[in-house]
Parts: C-alpha cells; structure tokens; sequence
C-alpha cells in the first residue's frame, strides 16, 4: 500500500521540535505530513512533556501548565496552519533514494525533504516503585522540575557530568542534595567533580544503589532505600524527589547507518544549522541536542528545520 504523493516535507516525531517544524513549515505552504508516532521507544505523540505535569518554564503560560495542555496546544496549532498529522510509528526508512521512501503501519510514504523529531528517551533506574512515581517525585530534569521541590531534600542518580550539573543546580534550589553513584568514584569532568564535593550541600554517597522510592502508597516521592553494594546494608533517607540523571538515549534506531551520529548515539548536525549528513534531511530537538534538552529549545530547533527544509526545497527548485 503507497501513499503515491511526494510530499514537499514528512516531519517524524510531534514533541515541541516536530509540532513547530510542521507550524512553520504549513505557514510556508509546504503542505507538510507529520507522523506523530504512536508508541516508538516508549513515547507517546507529543514527546517526553506529555510525561509532565506542571512546566512552569515555557514562556507565556506565568500561571504553569501541564505538560499534556501545552502538547495539545502545539498540536492544535499545527493542524490549523494546514499540517496533515497520521498517528503512526515509522518502522523503516530508505535515505538513499529520491524521493526519500518511509513505511509506517504498513503503508508508504514520499518526501524531498524529511525533518527527524523524533526524541531521546530519559533512561531509568528501573525500578516498578520509581515508574509509579515518576512525575510525583521523580524526575530526569532537575531544570524542568527543581523548583517545585525548593527548599526540601532531594536526590540524584548518577555519576557522569549530567549529574555533577543536576546535582549543583538543585544545590542552589534545595535544602540538601545526596547524591547517590554505584561506583567509588565519579565518570564525570574533573572540574565539575571538584565542584560538586566542595559544595556544602551536597552529600556523596559512592558505591550505593537505589534498592526502593518510596512514597507509592502516599502517590508522591516520602524517600529513597539505598544499598551499600561493599556491605550489602540498606537504609532509608528522607527525601521528596529523586532526580535520575543516568543519561538519555535517542530515538535513532530508523537512521542508523544512514545519516552520521555522535559517538554518543545523537544525530550529527552542521554546527549552527540542523543540517545531517544527508543533504535534504534535517534533525530537531531531543534526537540532535545532548546540551539543552529543553521543550523550548526543541522549538527552535524545529523552527529552524522547517526553515532550513524551505531554503533547501528553493534552492532545488522545487518551490
């Protein structure tokens, strides 16, 4: 089954970067589609945000907002401009032919240009008392959710420079940050280690694990049982959030061996453009930034893909 249309522009993902690809690229009268996805890598269309309750960064909104409200609105937004949107996953991708080829629940789909939104997905300890807590407690964005726990007690997972930032951030917030790594010393930069221990907040507990969150029965984050992995002890600190700050993993799988990544996983771009290896194809958001990692730079980022996608389709002459 085909869709025999070539489309001017496909947009894979609908998180903050894909819904402002296909907001810019409709106003252009690209006449795009976005396949929003519908459960790829465990998100939901939307993206990560459709995981948040209250965003309370996202200029315009002094009130907060839900993560979901904000989406929709996105979405809304989208459709109105002109953008078509398919609730569907893209299983595969073919880069080396023109028009570009994609297949998605079984039908085909053309473009001259594809924007990749798709996301990176936080990872997780793993643990079933930390999945019923997330968004009660438990977070992988000290940015995005520090300041609903200031001035309390707090927690973070990890040992890399991720944690280092999210640690000392939350330090500026809260009333005391423990900081919990598996192993008996840190992976992370030498200078932001050196930062964190002089920090008189912050308490390091090396070569412990996360063995419980508690909290399920009170459906909010009470504390965290650590375990010594040299004595096998386990005992409980009093906590009201545990920041996980173990990495992210993009959403590439479709592109691989297609277009250039980062030793990291994360698409490669031209610096200061969205521009992949493939010429005509374009990254935005989570999938492409391993910095930010922010709703409203995703936005920018797919405000620039649309435009960068407009300028490319020009240049070809085909618009």
């Amino acid at each position: 089954m085909s869709d025999a249309e070539v489309r001017n522009v496909i947009i894979i993902g609908s998180g903050p970067a894909g819904l402002t690809a296909a907001i810019y690229a409709a106003r252009a009268n690209l006449k795009p589609l976005c396949i929003e996805g519908f459960n790829a890598g465990g998100l939901i269309p939307g993206g990560q945000l459709m995981f948040t309750s209250d965003v309370e960064n996202y200029p315009g909104f002094p009130e907060k907002v839900t993560g979901q409200e904000l989406m929709e609105r996105f979405r809304e937004q989208a459709v109105r401009q002109g953008c078509e949107i398919i609730t569907a996953d893209v299983d595969k991708i073919d880069l080396s032919k023109r028009p570009f080829e994609m297949w998605a629940d079984g039908k085909k789909y053309l473009a001259k240009t594809v924007i990749a939104a798709t996301g990176a997905r936080a990872n997780y300890v793993g643990l079933e008392s930390e999945e019923k807590l997330k968004n009660k407690g438990v977070s992988a964005c000290a940015v995005c959710d520090g300041a609903l726990f200031r001035n309390e007690d707090v927690l973070v997972v990890g040992g890399g420079d991720t944690a280092m930032e999210e640690a000392h951030y939350l330090a500026g917030l809260c009333k005391s940050v423990t900081l919990v790594h598996r192993r008996d010393e840190f992976r992370a930069s030498q200078a932001m280690q050196d930062r964190v221990k002089a920090h008189a907040k912050i308490k390091i507990l090396y070569s412990h694990v996360v063995d419980e969150v508690l909290g399920v029965e009170e459906d909010r984050v009470t504390g965290v049982r650590v375990k010594d992995l040299k004595t096998g002890e386990k005992r409980d600190i009093t906590v009201a959030a545990m920041f996980v700050a173990i990495g992210h993993t993009p959403l590439v799988d479709i592109f691989k061996g297609q277009v250039d990544l980062h030793e990291n996983g994360y698409m490669k771009t031209v610096p200061g453009t969205t521009a992949t290896s493939v010429p005509g194809v374009f990254a935005a958001g989570d999938v492409q930034d391993y910095v930010y990692r922010q709703a409203i730079t995703a936005a920018g980022t797919g405000c620039m893909a649309a435009l960068e996608a407009e300028r490319w389709l020009s240049a070809q002459g085909d618009h």
